[in-house]
Parts: structure tokens; C-alpha cells; sequence
């Protein structure tokens, strides 16, 4: 009988790092296939009950059922960007107002920069007319630039409408397929892991957009009180931001606090920016847990660490797609003995808690 030698730990740590080094080097390079295809994969997971209801009750073939959901996603985007356009559009028309007052605010800055640290307005215009002259020498550069971005954009928002398409058709062959790789004994435990999969997503996908229209509602209905001029846009734009964990509110108190003070004065500045932190405080403690919180268990620290890494691996959109993968991850260490340390790992103090539920009921 041939006797198991067991691995030492040193060896398996430098097997884990060199698996993670390699698959961090593979999703780097491999970011234009798999940030769309993962953002088409949450999508069809969205629009699968009504591609299937559309497959079942109303007899469409499955290509038509998975086009018409896909029509419909376009729409409630499409939706969302007009209802946003119309407000930054009255922005624009009180654009002469907007200069005066961005003008006005120059002006006061420079007196007090003048007083306050003895710089003549002469040398403050040299350095505003030199770092005038740099942009305007490489303005045909950021034209191109901003041609490329715009151009890349509209690509890579293809390309999600195209994964998303042939994700919801080929449903049925990618199951199979996930089935036969793990063998037919295993396909219990897939069958348990797409089904918690789909359901915990699509829960947290819906419950991220019911989040946005209350903090948005919030924040309309408290600027439009405090007598903001453009209380709607502000508070789409709070609405929009919070749904990127943690770094989103940075974004719409700069944008609100910016908007504010070109359209109003300091006092309304400050007030809607202590309105908008205020928001994110209930939004974080009580609306957050309620809402997102259930249905998808982890722990502040792996959610901070996801969001980190997304953003340096992927940008934007990688702090977009941290907190799905990771409860995507959770799912599946949970259901494989040798991994659910690391399952618990991810969700914490839950997991004690529940454990603990289950073993008190048990007896």
C-alpha cells in the first residue's frame, strides 16, 4: 500500500499564488472579452424570467423571446438617458448665467488668493494663460482622444447587447455543457449552484436598481424642498452614482456640491452638500442592508478589497462587476467541502450566525 505524502503548506501557498498571478495576467489581458461578456452574463440573467415567459406563455421562438427582452432592456436604458439628456439640457440653456456666476466666483477667488498669500492678479493671469496655451496646443489631441473613447464606448456596448443575445439562447447548451465537464454524478451540486447563482443576482441586481430610484426620489424630493434650481438633475445624479459601492457617493457629492455653487451660493453649496451626505448615511446603515444587504451576504472588508482590485484590474467597470463575482465565488465555495472556508471567509459573521440558527433548530 503506497502511503500519501501530504503537501507541505509552503508548497501549496506557492502553487495558490502562482494560479492567482497567472488568472490576474489572463482576465489583464483579456479585458475586451471579458468585461462585456460579463456584463452580457448579468444582463441575461436579468431578462431570463421574461424570456422565458415569453417562450412559454406566448409561444415566441427562443431567438424572438431573448430579442424582445433585450428590446426591452434598451428601452429602460434608453428611458433613463432621456429623463437625464432633458435635465442637462435646461442646464445648458442657463449657460450664460452658469459663466456669469463661474466668472464672478473666479474673480473672488483670485482677490482672495491676492490677499491672502500676496500673489498680484499679474502673475495669477500668466499662469492662467500659460496652462491656457498647453490645452489649447494639444486640444487636437483630446479631440482624437475623445473620438476614440466615444467610438470604444459604443463597441464595447455592442458587445454586451451581443453576449447578452447569445447568452439567453444558448441557456440550455451552456448548462449542458456545465453538467457534462463535472460529470453526471456532480450535477446535483451544478444544478444547486446555477439555480442560487441566477436567483441571488438577479435578486441583487434588482434590488441595486430599486435602491437607485429611492435614493434618487430622496434626493429630488429634499433639494426640491431646499429650493435647489435643479433639484431633479442633482438628485438623478446622486441616484446614478450610489449604485458604485463605496467610491459613487465621492462622485455625486463633487458633481452636486460643483452644480450647486455655479447655480446658486455658497449657503445652498453647503446645504446640499450635507443633504447628500445625510442621504448616504441612511442610505448605508438602513436602506443599503435592507434592500441589497440580504441578498447578498459579504462582508464589508472582501467587498472594500473586490472593489479595489476591480478597479485597478478593470477601471469602472471593474468595481461595477467586483461584488457579483464575488458572490458568484461565495456560491461556489460554499458548496464544495475543500473550499468553504474560504466561503466563509467571504460572508463572516452571517455565516456564524446562521450556522448557529441551523444547529439550534437541529436540536
Amino acid at each position: 500500500m503506497i502511503k500519501k505524502v501530504a503537501t507541505p503548506f509552503y508548497e501549496k501557498l506557492s502553487l495558490v499564488l502562482v494560479g492567482l498571478f497567472a488568472l490576474g495576467y489572463l482576465v489583464i489581458i483579456g479585458k475586451e472579452v471579458l468585461d462585456p461578456l460579463i456584463f452580457g452574463f448579468l444582463f441575461a440573467i436579468l431578462l431570463l424570467p421574461i424570456a422565458s415567459f415569453l417562450e412559454k406563455r406566448l409561444r415566441m421562438p427562443r431567438g424572438a423571446s431573448s430579442f424582445a427582452s433585450i428590446l426591452l432592456l434598451i428601452g429602460f436604458i434608453t428611458g433613463i438617458l432621456y429623463v437625464v439628456g432633458s435635465q442637462i439640457s435646461k442646464l445648458a440653456d442657463d449657460w450664460p448665467m452658469l459663466k456669469k456666476q463661474v466668472m464672478q466666483s473666479i474673480e473672488d477667488l483670485r482677490m482672495y488668493i491676492e490677499m491672502a498669500f500676496h500673489i498680484n492678479m499679474e502673475k495669477q493671469m500668466d499662469y492662467v494663460h500659460n496652462a491656457t496655451n498647453k490645452i489649447m496646443a494639444t486640444g487636437t489631441d483630446m479631440i482624437g482622444t475623445t473620438f476614440g473613447a466615444v467610438s470604444s464606448l459604443l463597441l464595447f456596448y455592442s458587445f454586451i447587447i451581443i453576449f447578452t443575445f447569445l447568452i439567453l439562447f444558448y441557456r440550455r447548451l451552456l448548462l449542458r455543457f456545465l453538467i457534462w465537464v463535472f460529470n453526471e454524478e456532480n450535477s446535483g451540486i451544478v444544478h444547486d449552484i446555477v439555480e442560487n447563482v441566477q436567483r441571488i443576482l438577479r435578486q441583487y441586481i434588482l434590488g441595486l436598481l430599486l435602491e437607485m430610484v429611492i435614493v434618487a426620489c430622496v434626493a429630488c424630493t429634499a433639494f426640491w424642498l431646499i429650493g435647489i434650481k435643479y433639484a431633479v438633475l442633482l438628485g438623478l445624479i446622486v441616484g446614478l452614482f450610489n449604485i458604485i459601492p463605496y467610491v459613487g457617493i465621492f462622485t455625486a457629492l463633487a458633481l452636486s456640491t460643483l452644480i450647486t455653487f455655479a447655480t446658486g451660493n455658497v449657503r445652498d453649496t453647503v446645504i446640499v452638500a450635507l443633504s447628500v451626505l445625510g442621504i448616504h448615511v441612511v442610505d448605508s446603515n438602513f436602506l443599503l442592508p435592507i434592500v441589497v444587504g440580504s441578498k447578498v451576504r459579504l462582508n464589508a472588508l472582501i467587498t472594500f478589497l473586490g472593489i479595489v482590485i476591480g478597479e485597478m484590474i478593470w477601471g469602472l467597470s471593474g468595481m461595477f462587476l467586483s461584488i457579483p463575482i464575488i458572490a458568484i465565488l461565495k456560491i461556489v465555495f460554499d458548496r464544495i467541502e475543500s473550499l468553504k472556508p474560504w466561503g466563509f471567509l467571504f460572508g463572516g459573521e452571517y455565516d456564524s450566525k446562521k450556522a448557529a440558527e441551523k444547529a439550534m433548530k437541529a436540536e
